[in-house]
Protein backbone atom coordinates (compact mmCIF):
# COMPACT_ATOMS: atom_id res chain seq x y z
CA UNK A 1 0.00 0.00 0.00
CA UNK A 2 3.07 2.37 0.78
CA UNK A 3 5.44 1.38 -1.93
CA UNK A 4 6.68 4.45 -3.59
CA UNK A 5 5.47 4.30 -7.23
CA UNK A 6 2.28 2.49 -6.19
CA UNK A 7 -0.18 5.88 -6.59
CA UNK A 8 2.64 8.89 -7.65
CA UNK A 9 4.95 6.91 -10.49
CA UNK A 10 4.07 6.19 -11.08
CA UNK A 11 -5.86 -1.61 -21.64
CA UNK A 12 -5.10 -4.33 -23.31
CA UNK A 13 -5.78 -2.95 -26.24
CA UNK A 14 -2.62 -0.34 -27.20
CA UNK A 15 -4.87 1.31 -30.02
CA UNK A 16 -5.57 4.99 -28.87
CA UNK A 17 -7.95 5.81 -31.45
CA UNK A 18 -10.84 2.94 -31.81
CA UNK A 19 -14.02 3.78 -33.09
CA UNK A 20 -16.20 2.32 -30.78
CA UNK A 21 -15.44 -1.51 -30.45
CA UNK A 22 -14.14 -1.86 -34.46
CA UNK A 23 -12.44 -4.55 -33.67
CA UNK A 24 -14.98 -6.74 -32.71
CA UNK A 25 -17.66 -5.48 -35.03
CA UNK A 26 -15.91 -5.28 -38.41
CA UNK A 27 -13.25 -7.57 -37.92
CA UNK A 28 -9.77 -6.75 -40.54
CA UNK A 29 -11.11 -3.89 -41.63
CA UNK A 30 -11.69 -2.49 -38.20
CA UNK A 31 -8.15 -3.25 -36.80
CA UNK A 32 -6.71 -1.41 -39.65
CA UNK A 33 -8.86 1.38 -39.29
CA UNK A 34 -8.21 1.61 -35.64
CA UNK A 35 -4.60 1.75 -36.61
CA UNK A 36 -5.02 4.38 -38.77
CA UNK A 37 -6.59 6.43 -36.99
CA UNK A 38 -4.29 6.26 -33.58
CA UNK A 39 -1.50 7.40 -36.30
CA UNK A 40 -2.95 9.48 -38.85
CA UNK A 41 -6.36 11.50 -37.45
CA UNK A 42 -4.69 13.69 -35.39
CA UNK A 43 -2.19 14.40 -38.17
CA UNK A 44 -5.00 15.13 -40.45
CA UNK A 45 -7.09 16.95 -37.78
CA UNK A 46 -4.18 19.48 -37.50
CA UNK A 47 -3.90 20.24 -40.98
CA UNK A 48 -7.38 20.71 -41.69
CA UNK A 49 -7.16 23.54 -38.39
CA UNK A 50 -4.36 25.14 -39.92
CA UNK A 51 -6.18 25.19 -43.32
CA UNK A 52 -9.54 26.17 -42.10
CA UNK A 53 -9.00 28.10 -38.90
CA UNK A 54 -12.11 26.71 -37.42
CA UNK A 55 -11.78 23.69 -34.78
CA UNK A 56 -14.78 21.88 -35.29
CA UNK A 57 -15.28 21.86 -38.80
CA UNK A 58 -11.75 19.92 -39.11
CA UNK A 59 -12.74 17.75 -36.80
CA UNK A 60 -15.78 16.55 -37.99
CA UNK A 61 -14.37 16.45 -41.67
CA UNK A 62 -11.74 13.97 -39.79
CA UNK A 63 -14.92 12.23 -38.19
CA UNK A 64 -17.27 12.03 -40.96
CA UNK A 65 -14.14 10.23 -43.13
CA UNK A 66 -13.96 7.57 -40.14
CA UNK A 67 -17.46 6.79 -40.39
CA UNK A 68 -16.98 6.78 -43.92
CA UNK A 69 -14.52 4.38 -44.08
CA UNK A 70 -16.42 2.12 -41.43
CA UNK A 71 -19.38 1.67 -43.70
CA UNK A 72 -17.64 1.49 -46.98
CA UNK A 73 -14.68 -1.23 -45.92
CA UNK A 74 -16.14 -3.93 -45.03
CA UNK A 75 -18.02 -3.92 -48.02
CA UNK A 76 -15.72 -2.86 -50.46
CA UNK A 77 -12.51 -4.13 -48.98
CA UNK A 78 -9.81 -2.36 -47.44
CA UNK A 79 -7.86 0.17 -49.54
CA UNK A 80 -3.98 -0.36 -50.68
CA UNK A 81 -3.05 2.61 -48.78
CA UNK A 82 -5.87 3.06 -46.08
CA UNK A 83 -4.24 6.28 -44.87
CA UNK A 84 -4.18 7.68 -47.97
CA UNK A 85 -7.75 6.96 -48.58
CA UNK A 86 -8.96 8.61 -45.49
CA UNK A 87 -6.99 11.55 -46.43
CA UNK A 88 -8.46 11.70 -49.75
CA UNK A 89 -12.50 11.49 -47.67
CA UNK A 90 -11.47 14.33 -45.42
CA UNK A 91 -10.14 16.54 -48.14
CA UNK A 92 -12.93 16.24 -50.59
CA UNK A 93 -15.22 16.83 -47.71
CA UNK A 94 -13.20 20.09 -47.11
CA UNK A 95 -13.22 21.25 -50.68
CA UNK A 96 -17.20 20.91 -50.42
CA UNK A 97 -17.11 23.55 -46.85
CA UNK A 98 -14.42 25.79 -49.17
CA UNK A 99 -16.74 26.60 -51.93
CA UNK A 100 -18.68 27.56 -49.08
CA UNK A 101 -15.77 30.12 -48.41
CA UNK A 102 -15.61 33.58 -50.14
CA UNK A 103 -11.45 32.91 -50.58
CA UNK A 104 -12.09 29.46 -52.07
CA UNK A 105 -9.64 29.79 -54.99
CA UNK A 106 -6.73 30.70 -52.24
CA UNK A 107 -7.66 27.81 -50.18
CA UNK A 108 -8.45 25.44 -53.00
CA UNK A 109 -4.59 25.59 -53.71
CA UNK A 110 -4.20 25.23 -50.44
CA UNK A 111 -5.86 22.53 -49.90
CA UNK A 112 -4.41 20.43 -53.17
CA UNK A 113 -1.24 20.57 -51.58
CA UNK A 114 -2.18 19.02 -48.25
CA UNK A 115 0.03 16.10 -47.56
CA UNK A 116 0.18 13.62 -44.17
CA UNK A 117 3.18 14.93 -43.38
CA UNK A 118 2.26 17.67 -40.74
CA UNK A 119 4.13 17.32 -37.75
CA UNK A 120 4.32 21.36 -36.60
CA UNK A 121 0.82 21.28 -36.80
CA UNK A 122 -0.31 18.35 -34.31
CA UNK A 123 2.35 20.10 -32.24
CA UNK A 124 0.06 23.08 -32.22
CA UNK A 125 -3.03 20.78 -32.07
CA UNK A 126 -1.83 19.79 -28.94
CA UNK A 127 -0.47 23.24 -27.14
CA UNK A 128 -4.35 24.44 -28.49
CA UNK A 129 -6.29 21.49 -26.70
CA UNK A 130 -4.20 21.84 -23.63
CA UNK A 131 -4.38 25.85 -23.52
CA UNK A 132 -4.28 27.00 -20.18
CA UNK A 133 -7.33 29.27 -20.49
CA UNK A 134 -8.85 25.82 -21.00
CA UNK A 135 -10.29 24.23 -17.40
CA UNK A 136 -8.26 21.06 -16.85
CA UNK A 137 -11.32 18.49 -17.37
CA UNK A 138 -12.07 19.88 -20.75
CA UNK A 139 -7.93 20.09 -21.53
CA UNK A 140 -8.09 16.45 -21.19
CA UNK A 141 -11.50 15.28 -22.73
CA UNK A 142 -10.30 17.88 -25.78
CA UNK A 143 -7.07 15.69 -25.80
CA UNK A 144 -8.71 12.53 -25.64
CA UNK A 145 -11.24 13.64 -28.69
CA UNK A 146 -8.94 15.34 -30.80
CA UNK A 147 -5.37 14.31 -30.48
CA UNK A 148 -6.13 10.51 -29.26
CA UNK A 149 -9.10 9.86 -31.42
CA UNK A 150 -11.54 8.55 -28.70
CA UNK A 151 -15.16 9.01 -28.81
CA UNK A 152 -17.22 10.63 -26.37
CA UNK A 153 -18.26 7.71 -25.33
CA UNK A 154 -14.84 6.19 -24.51
CA UNK A 155 -14.01 9.47 -22.83
CA UNK A 156 -16.74 9.25 -20.86
CA UNK A 157 -16.24 4.91 -19.95
CA UNK A 158 -12.65 5.52 -19.16
CA UNK A 159 -13.17 8.70 -16.55
CA UNK A 160 -16.82 7.23 -15.41
CA UNK A 161 -18.93 10.14 -16.30
CA UNK A 162 -22.05 11.21 -18.61
CA UNK A 163 -21.47 10.79 -21.81
CA UNK A 164 -23.49 14.57 -21.99
CA UNK A 165 -20.66 15.89 -19.45
CA UNK A 166 -18.39 14.81 -21.66
CA UNK A 167 -19.34 16.33 -25.03
CA UNK A 168 -20.35 19.63 -22.97
CA UNK A 169 -17.31 19.91 -21.70
CA UNK A 170 -15.30 19.72 -25.08
CA UNK A 171 -18.11 22.12 -26.92
CA UNK A 172 -17.35 24.16 -24.06
CA UNK A 173 -13.75 23.78 -24.36
CA UNK A 174 -13.63 24.70 -28.48
CA UNK A 175 -16.59 28.00 -27.74
CA UNK A 176 -13.35 29.00 -25.54
CA UNK A 177 -11.08 28.53 -27.98
CA UNK A 178 -12.94 30.42 -30.73
CA UNK A 179 -14.32 33.31 -28.47
CA UNK A 180 -10.98 33.78 -26.39
CA UNK A 181 -8.99 34.13 -29.46
CA UNK A 182 -6.69 31.35 -28.73
CA UNK A 183 -3.81 31.20 -31.39
CA UNK A 184 -3.54 28.23 -32.83
CA UNK A 185 0.14 27.92 -32.64
CA UNK A 186 3.35 26.28 -30.99
CA UNK A 187 3.84 28.91 -28.39
CA UNK A 188 6.82 31.37 -28.88
CA UNK A 189 10.21 30.31 -27.09
CA UNK A 190 9.56 32.57 -23.85
CA UNK A 191 6.30 31.12 -23.31
CA UNK A 192 7.50 27.63 -24.06
CA UNK A 193 8.08 26.50 -20.42
CA UNK A 194 5.13 27.50 -18.56
CA UNK A 195 2.70 25.85 -21.97
CA UNK A 196 4.70 22.43 -21.96
CA UNK A 197 4.03 22.48 -18.54
CA UNK A 198 0.34 22.84 -19.08
CA UNK A 199 0.64 20.20 -22.22
CA UNK A 200 2.71 17.38 -19.81
CA UNK A 201 0.27 17.94 -16.19
CA UNK A 202 -2.82 16.79 -18.75
CA UNK A 203 -0.77 13.64 -20.11
CA UNK A 204 0.56 12.76 -16.54
CA UNK A 205 -3.22 13.04 -15.29
CA UNK A 206 -4.00 10.74 -17.54
CA UNK A 207 -0.98 8.58 -16.64
CA UNK A 208 -2.27 8.54 -12.96
CA UNK A 209 -5.61 7.84 -13.48
CA UNK A 210 -4.73 5.33 -15.78
CA UNK A 211 -1.84 3.73 -13.25
CA UNK A 212 -4.23 3.25 -10.35
CA UNK A 213 -8.22 4.60 -10.40
CA UNK A 214 -9.93 6.92 -8.32
CA UNK A 215 -13.06 5.25 -9.62
CA UNK A 216 -15.01 2.14 -7.60
CA UNK A 217 -15.03 0.69 -11.08
CA UNK A 218 -11.85 -0.69 -11.50
CA UNK A 219 -8.32 -0.76 -10.04
CA UNK A 220 -6.40 0.33 -12.84
CA UNK A 221 -7.41 1.93 -16.36
CA UNK A 222 -4.82 0.38 -18.94
CA UNK A 223 -6.37 1.82 -22.01
CA UNK A 224 -5.68 5.68 -20.67
CA UNK A 225 -1.99 4.38 -19.63
CA UNK A 226 -1.60 3.83 -23.43
CA UNK A 227 -3.33 7.04 -24.04
CA UNK A 228 -0.67 8.75 -21.94
CA UNK A 229 2.04 7.18 -23.93
CA UNK A 230 0.94 7.97 -27.11
CA UNK A 231 0.83 12.19 -26.68
CA UNK A 232 4.01 11.66 -24.32
CA UNK A 233 5.65 9.92 -27.40
CA UNK A 234 4.52 12.23 -30.40
CA UNK A 235 5.68 15.51 -28.07
CA UNK A 236 9.25 13.75 -27.49
CA UNK A 237 9.35 13.36 -31.10
CA UNK A 238 7.98 16.79 -32.04
CA UNK A 239 10.17 18.60 -28.92
CA UNK A 240 13.81 16.61 -28.36
CA UNK A 241 14.94 19.34 -26.96
CA UNK A 242 13.23 19.13 -23.76
CA UNK A 243 14.46 16.67 -21.35
CA UNK A 244 11.04 17.12 -19.03
CA UNK A 245 9.12 15.33 -22.24
CA UNK A 246 11.81 12.57 -22.03
CA UNK A 247 11.05 12.16 -18.11
CA UNK A 248 7.90 11.72 -18.63
CA UNK A 249 7.89 9.54 -21.23
CA UNK A 250 10.37 7.09 -19.22
CA UNK A 251 8.22 7.55 -16.25
CA UNK A 252 5.47 5.87 -17.88
CA UNK A 253 7.33 3.39 -19.42
CA UNK A 254 9.22 2.38 -16.49
CA UNK A 255 5.76 1.91 -14.53
CA UNK A 256 4.08 0.18 -17.46
CA UNK A 257 7.22 -2.53 -17.23
CA UNK A 258 6.17 -3.10 -13.84
CA UNK A 259 2.70 -4.07 -15.00
CA UNK A 260 2.55 -7.27 -15.65
CA UNK A 261 3.17 -8.02 -11.98
CA UNK A 262 1.23 -5.68 -10.06
CA UNK A 263 -2.05 -7.43 -10.00
CA UNK A 264 -2.67 -11.14 -8.77
CA UNK A 265 -4.56 -12.98 -10.98
CA UNK A 266 -7.64 -11.91 -8.56
CA UNK A 267 -7.03 -8.78 -9.44
CA UNK A 268 -5.62 -7.93 -6.04
CA UNK A 269 -2.99 -5.22 -5.41
CA UNK A 270 0.38 -6.46 -5.53
CA UNK A 271 2.82 -4.52 -3.49
CA UNK A 272 6.31 -3.60 -5.10
CA UNK A 273 8.36 -5.64 -2.21
CA UNK A 274 5.96 -8.32 -3.27
CA UNK A 275 6.12 -8.10 -6.76
CA UNK A 276 7.79 -11.00 -8.83
CA UNK A 277 10.70 -9.21 -10.91
CA UNK A 278 10.68 -12.16 -13.52
CA UNK A 279 7.45 -10.71 -15.02
CA UNK A 280 8.64 -7.11 -15.94
CA UNK A 281 9.39 -6.12 -19.16
CA UNK A 282 13.42 -5.54 -18.95
CA UNK A 283 14.16 -4.61 -21.99
CA UNK A 284 11.84 -1.65 -21.62
CA UNK A 285 13.32 -1.54 -18.49
CA UNK A 286 16.39 -0.95 -20.34
CA UNK A 287 15.19 1.44 -23.29
CA UNK A 288 13.42 3.98 -20.91
CA UNK A 289 15.86 4.41 -18.60
CA UNK A 290 18.62 4.90 -21.86
CA UNK A 291 15.93 7.76 -22.74
CA UNK A 292 16.09 9.20 -19.14
CA UNK A 293 19.88 8.99 -19.22
CA UNK A 294 20.37 10.88 -22.66
CA UNK A 295 17.88 13.57 -21.79
CA UNK A 296 20.04 14.25 -18.43
CA UNK A 297 23.64 14.11 -20.23
CA UNK A 298 22.72 15.93 -23.34
CA UNK A 299 20.29 19.11 -21.54
CA UNK A 300 21.99 19.01 -17.44
CA UNK A 301 18.44 20.18 -16.78
CA UNK A 302 16.82 18.29 -14.33
CA UNK A 303 13.10 18.57 -13.57
CA UNK A 304 10.36 17.15 -11.73
CA UNK A 305 9.56 14.35 -14.29
CA UNK A 306 13.00 13.42 -14.86
CA UNK A 307 13.60 12.96 -10.89
CA UNK A 308 10.39 10.84 -10.63
CA UNK A 309 11.50 8.70 -13.15
CA UNK A 310 15.33 8.33 -11.91
CA UNK A 311 13.19 7.52 -8.60
CA UNK A 312 11.53 4.75 -10.66
CA UNK A 313 14.66 3.49 -12.69
CA UNK A 314 16.26 2.88 -8.81
CA UNK A 315 13.76 0.80 -8.39
CA UNK A 316 13.39 -0.84 -11.42
CA UNK A 317 17.11 -1.73 -11.42
CA UNK A 318 17.36 -3.67 -8.24
CA UNK A 319 17.74 -7.15 -8.13
CA UNK A 320 15.23 -7.34 -5.66
CA UNK A 321 12.95 -5.03 -2.81
CA UNK A 322 16.35 -5.54 -0.48
CA UNK A 323 18.80 -4.52 -3.34
CA UNK A 324 16.92 -0.93 -3.57
CA UNK A 325 19.57 1.90 -3.58
CA UNK A 326 17.19 3.96 -0.81
CA UNK A 327 19.80 6.48 -0.10
CA UNK A 328 19.99 6.98 -3.43
CA UNK A 329 16.09 7.48 -4.07
CA UNK A 330 15.85 9.78 -0.67
CA UNK A 331 18.57 11.94 -2.44
CA UNK A 332 16.31 12.28 -5.03
CA UNK A 333 13.46 12.59 -3.26
CA UNK A 334 15.19 15.70 -1.65
CA UNK A 335 15.59 17.28 -5.08
CA UNK A 336 12.17 16.80 -6.23
CA UNK A 337 10.90 18.23 -2.60
CA UNK A 338 13.15 21.55 -3.69
CA UNK A 339 12.22 21.81 -7.05
CA UNK A 340 8.40 20.48 -6.86
CA UNK A 341 7.27 20.73 -3.24
CA UNK A 342 4.11 19.06 -2.36
CA UNK A 343 3.01 17.11 0.35
CA UNK A 344 2.48 14.18 -1.54
CA UNK A 345 6.18 14.29 -2.64
CA UNK A 346 6.87 14.76 1.13
CA UNK A 347 5.33 11.47 2.22
CA UNK A 348 6.52 9.88 -0.51
CA UNK A 349 10.19 11.00 0.75
CA UNK A 350 9.06 9.75 4.44
CA UNK A 351 8.07 6.30 2.87
CA UNK A 352 11.69 6.25 1.60
CA UNK A 353 13.07 7.96 4.73
CA UNK A 354 11.62 4.84 7.12
CA UNK A 355 14.38 2.35 4.82
CA UNK A 356 17.19 4.54 5.36
CA UNK A 357 16.67 6.04 8.85
CA UNK A 358 13.97 4.00 10.54
CA UNK A 359 10.21 3.93 11.08
CA UNK A 360 10.59 6.27 14.15
CA UNK A 361 12.29 9.26 11.82
CA UNK A 362 9.69 8.21 8.94
CA UNK A 363 6.95 8.80 11.72
CA UNK A 364 7.91 12.14 12.47
CA UNK A 365 7.74 12.96 8.54
CA UNK A 366 4.58 11.95 8.16
CA UNK A 367 2.75 13.17 11.54
CA UNK A 368 4.00 16.93 10.17
CA UNK A 369 1.89 16.00 7.28
CA UNK A 370 -1.58 15.71 8.56
CA UNK A 371 -2.88 19.14 8.06
CA UNK A 372 -2.35 18.50 4.17
CA UNK A 373 -3.16 15.29 3.92
CA UNK A 374 -5.97 14.28 6.97
CA UNK A 375 -8.19 13.03 4.03
CA UNK A 376 -5.48 11.30 1.92
CA UNK A 377 -5.42 7.41 2.17
CA UNK A 378 -2.13 6.99 1.38
CA UNK A 379 -1.31 9.27 4.44
CA UNK A 380 -3.25 7.20 6.98
CA UNK A 381 -2.18 3.83 5.49
CA UNK A 382 1.50 4.71 5.50
CA UNK A 383 0.85 5.77 9.01
CA UNK A 384 -0.38 2.59 10.24
CA UNK A 385 2.95 0.63 8.45
CA UNK A 386 5.09 2.85 11.12
CA UNK A 387 2.94 2.50 14.03
CA UNK A 388 2.83 -1.42 13.26
CA UNK A 389 6.23 -1.78 13.07
CA UNK A 390 6.74 0.56 16.34
CA UNK A 391 4.51 -1.79 17.86
CA UNK A 392 1.43 0.46 18.09
CA UNK A 393 -0.89 -2.08 16.85
CA UNK A 394 -3.87 -0.43 17.87
CA UNK A 395 -3.42 3.07 16.63
CA UNK A 396 -1.89 1.37 13.64
CA UNK A 397 -5.30 -0.40 12.89
CA UNK A 398 -7.34 3.07 13.61
CA UNK A 399 -5.20 4.09 10.72
CA UNK A 400 -5.99 1.39 8.41
CA UNK A 401 -9.51 1.67 9.28
CA UNK A 402 -9.80 5.26 8.09
CA UNK A 403 -7.65 4.61 5.20
CA UNK A 404 -10.36 2.07 3.71
CA UNK A 405 -12.96 4.56 4.57
CA UNK A 406 -11.33 7.46 2.50
CA UNK A 407 -10.09 4.82 -0.45
CA UNK A 408 -12.36 4.30 -3.56
CA UNK A 409 -10.16 2.03 -5.84
CA UNK A 410 -11.25 -1.09 -5.08
CA UNK A 411 -7.82 -3.09 -5.45
CA UNK A 412 -6.62 -0.96 -2.53
CA UNK A 413 -9.90 -1.62 -0.57
CA UNK A 414 -9.10 -5.15 -0.64
CA UNK A 415 -6.10 -4.90 0.53
CA UNK A 416 -6.56 -2.84 3.61
CA UNK A 417 -9.28 -4.90 4.25
CA UNK A 418 -7.27 -8.15 4.22
CA UNK A 419 -4.83 -6.14 6.60
CA UNK A 420 -7.90 -5.53 9.07
CA UNK A 421 -8.29 -8.83 9.59
CA UNK A 422 -4.66 -9.81 10.05
CA UNK A 423 -4.54 -7.34 12.75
Amino acid sequence: MTSPGDRHPPADDPVCGRPGHARGLYGDSGRVLAQVVREHASRLAASLISLLGDFSAAEDLVQDAVETALRRWPVEGIPERPQAWLYTVARRRGLDVLRRESNYRAKLAQLHRLEPQAADDRLRLIFTCCHPALAPAARIALTLRVVCGLSTGQIAAAFVVPETTVAQRITRAKKKIGQAGIPYRVPAQEELPERLRSVLAVVYLLFNEGYLSSTPERAQARDLVDDAEWPAALLAGLAPGEPEVAGLLALIRLHRARGPARFDERGRLVLLADQDRSRWDHQAIEQAIALLTRAAHTHRRPGPYQLQAAIAACHAEATSFEQTDWAQILVLYDMLTHLAPSPITRLHRAIALRQVHGAAAALAEVDALEHDLACYALWHATRAELLRELGEAERARACDERALALTTNPAQQALLAERLTWS
